[in-house]
């Protein structure tokens, strides 16, 4: 009888520590390399995963991390995207933005066709400065609780949205001037969705589709060439490649320059901002931001859980009857990719069409981003979504985290997405239940 006990007792201690050992490994998901990478590659991949876990220091400084600021937000990448995965927004006014910013702009257009950024400023609101720079100041967020929506069976869905207060401002008021809140996204599979050839997306923009869906790409500005090209990344396609959307938060977020981004972030009016010292032109060397780009290249999507499941098998098939297939598009397929072999040549299951669509005027942040209009935003990837809640410890969802979960983020959708919206809302209890499973199997 006592061997029996043991027996069992060192089975279940064996189960015990296998269901650890599943959820240390759930938590690392959004942390694993592309499969296949060679000793060089794996070497180059760490090397870039340290600088962009590095946290950087205010120069002049004997460090090679030297060069943040004059003006910025986080002093590190990783500050924005914990785990590589989702930002998260503040619950209320007293609580600061830890992993979410604010864009800003203000009617019209750059000489390069994007957002023209506010004069006194620029493109995003930096909170924090170096000794003897002002920060630009504070976005103080609260929420507004809306009308709960109905669902068939009686299921009520709550619904908020974000409002903002400028508060302790350094160079003037913001009266006139368009904003928009990000909060960090994640930034695994970067490197495969670049490989999705732009023919792809052209193709994909010109198919007929249902329930008026349309689908446009954004065309944007590649500093490297001067040439407008497609856009991809960010929440408004406003990007063209992963080396650009790098160089972009580095001096966007951190107040670091680069290659592709040589001048500080200062505006006319920050004096003090203009005449700060940097650690060197440019602070962060090509090298460096190779090194950054192979390791978000090369971070691998998590793969999909319980696939066969019964109840996430009926609810991939209720997802697409219900119409959510025609942006979220469940297979996609990368093309040649001479600079990163890996990514080429496979069909990816990101859950999206990386085109602009028209969410309708309750997710319209009233600001125009190149193509993109006030009530545009590109198809999110979904891959790994039902992991947030286990690695980034929230359950915020779309652009401002304004959903609390899957739920409310489905019922905000609108626009082009309004017939799907409305299936969704008259699935029964039981459908419902099995498409959000779905998605949180991904």
């Amino acid at each position: 009888m006592r061997a029996l006990c043991l027996i069992f007792a060192l089975f279940c201690l064996s189960t015990a520590n296998a269901r650890a050992d599943d959820a240390a490994a759930l938590r690392e998901a959004y942390l694993q390399p592309l499969p296949g990478l060679d000793d060089a590659g794996r070497e180059r991949f760490f090397r870039g995963r340290s600088l962009f876990r590095q946290s950087w220091v205010i120069a002049p400084a004997d460090d090679k991390a030297a060069g943040l600021g004059p003006l910025y937000n986080r002093l590190a990448c990783i500050s924005c995207h914990q785990k590589n995965g989702r930002g998260r927004a503040p619950d209320g006014p007293d609580e600061r933005m830890l992993s979410m910013l604010v864009r800003l702009s203000v009617p019209g257009r750059a000489a390069d066709g994007g957002p023209k950024p506010h004069p006194a400023y620029g493109g995003q609101l930096n909170e924090e400065g170096v000794p003897g720079v002002p920060g630009e100041g504070r976005a103080a967020l609260s929420w507004i609780e809306l009308p709960a929506v109905t669902l068939a069976g009686g299921e009520k869905v709550a619904q908020r949205r974000p409002q903002v207060e400028f508060v302790d401002l350094a160079y003037g008021d913001l009266h006139g001037s368009l904003h928009s809140l990000r909060v960090g996204q994640p930034v695994y599979g970067l490197g495969l969705l670049e490989a999705v050839p732009a023919a792809t997306l052209l193709r994909l923009a010109r198919e007929a589709k249902p329930d008026g869906v349309r689908g446009r790409v954004n065309r944007v500005r590649d500093v490297a060439t001067g040439r407008d090209v497609v856009g991809r990344f960010g929440f408004k396609a406003n990007m063209p490649n992963l080396r650009q959307q790098i160089a972009g938060a580095f001096v966007g977020d951190l107040g670091i320059t680069s290659p592709l981004f040589p001048s500080e972030n200062c505006t006319a009016a920050q004096a003090a901002c203009r005449v700060a010292p940097s650690a060197a032109h440019p602070e962060l060397p090509a090298a460096d931001l190779d090194a950054i780009e192979f390791y978000l290249a090369h971070v691998a999507p998590p793969p999909q859980r319980d696939a066969d499941a019964p109840q996430v098998r009926d609810g991939a098939a209720l997802f697409e009857r219900i119409g959510c297939t025609a942006c979220h598009r469940p297979e996609l397929r990368t093309g040649p990719a001479p600079r990163f072999p890996l990514t080429a040549g496979r069909h990816i299951a990101p859950y999206t069409d990386l085109l602009l669509h028209d969410l309708g005027p309750g997710l319209a942040d009233g600001r125009p981003d190149y193509r993109a209009g006030p009530r545009q935003w590109r198809t999110p990837p979904l891959w790994g979504i039902g992991l947030v809640p286990r690695i980034n410890e929230h359950s915020q969802y779309l652009h401002d985290g304004r959903a609390r979960n899957l739920q409310e983020a489905v019922v905000w959708h609108d626009g082009e997405a309004a017939a799907a919206r409305r299936r969704y809302v008259e699935l029964a209890p039981e459908a419902r239940r099995a498409l959000l499973a779905f998605l949180e199997s991904l």
